[in-house]
């Protein structure tokens, strides 16, 4: 089963979201803040977010991440 890490960063406001263990990537903007990790072979290996919360808007704990899976 694969495990996906999500992570926010308050201080930088940013979401990561590995579906690997978090490591050394290339880094890639695709566009509109998202930046997508890639291994040596070009593989995604997960993604971050900029600016993930509008100004004002607050997490003060992961049951604030409103996250939904789906699985095809």
């Amino acid at each position: 089963m694969a495990k996906v890490s999500i992570v926010y960063d308050r201080e930088g406001n940013t979401l990561d979201v590995w579906f690997t263990k978090p490591q050394k990537t290339i880094s890639e903007e695709v566009g509109h803040g998202v930046i997508l990790k890639k291994d040596k072979r070009g593989r995604i290996l997960g993604f971050e977010k900029i600016n993930f919360l509008a100004r004002g808007q607050k997490i003060m704990s992961k049951g604030d991440l409103k996250l939904e899976a789906k699985v095809a």
